[in-house]
């Protein structure tokens, strides 16, 4: 593949390190530097590319040469890839995407920049996906479904048909939203939880936590323990 585009990565943590993989070597972009902000800089390099502060990004890569991609996950819900995505734009960087070609993505399907869609996601027809969604491996978001920008969904989530998410929702791994709902914004949907009903912003919903049973596998199976 041809690695006609250079790119920028926000962050050095361990999504950054992911990021570099798939935009690196699944991509047309090369990675050419990791930024972070200067008071929680602790290494001058990664992967071989340098890591600068983000103070400096704009002089040292400027945005009419390279793009930029910020990749952090949902620290204080979103808030903080929130920022800065904002700064990255008003520095003048275009955000880049990246789609996995593993990923089914129906062909009028919208989506905005700074975007991360992962391998095995299934984006049906007449989606709408707003700026700065993280998509981990393994989601369904049905058919005329629209979600807001700034939001991170983690693996196998389904969101049926028909469903509105607002800005900055977080869903955890196996949470499930019925279809013909409104999840407000700022929502957080455990990992596991089955949504039945339009949840309004601000809204906490925890999946059931399983317990082991008091009766260990040993007894009812009659095997002995190792």
């Amino acid at each position: 593949m041809a690695k006609d585009r250079r790119l920028v990565i926000f962050g050095d943590s361990a999504f950054a390190e992911v990021a570099f993989e798939y935009f690196q070597h699944d991509s047309p972009y090369e990675v050419v530097a990791f930024a972070v902000s200067r008071e929680y800089r602790k290494r001058d390099t990664l992967f071989d590319r340098p890591v600068i502060d983000f103070e400096e990004v704009a002089a040292r890569f400027p945005p009419d040469r390279c793009e930029m991609f910020v990749a952090l996950v949902y620290n204080q819900l979103n808030r903080v890839r929130r920022r800065f995505y904002d700064e990255a734009r008003a520095l003048g960087y275009r955000l880049a995407s990246y789609v996995s070609p593993r990923a089914f993505v129906w062909r009028n399907v919208r989506m905005g920049d700074n975007c991360f869609v992962f391998e095995d996601n299934v984006i049906q027809p007449f989606v709408e996906l707003g700026s700065n969604l993280i998509l981990w491996s393994g989601n369904h978001i049905g058919h005329h479904s629209r979600l807001a920008s700034h939001s991170f969904f983690a693996s196998h989530v389904v969101i049926s048909g028909f469903v509105e998410v607002g800005e900055a929702c977080f869903f955890g791994v196996n949470a499930a939203v019925a279809n013909n709902l409104t999840i407000g914004a700022d929502c957080l949907v455990g990992a596991g939880a089955l949504v039945t009903r339009s949840l309004p912003a601000g809204s906490l919903v925890k999946g059931r936590a399983c317990t082991p049973e008091e009766e260990t596998t040993w007894k009812r199976f009659g095997v002995p323990p190792p």
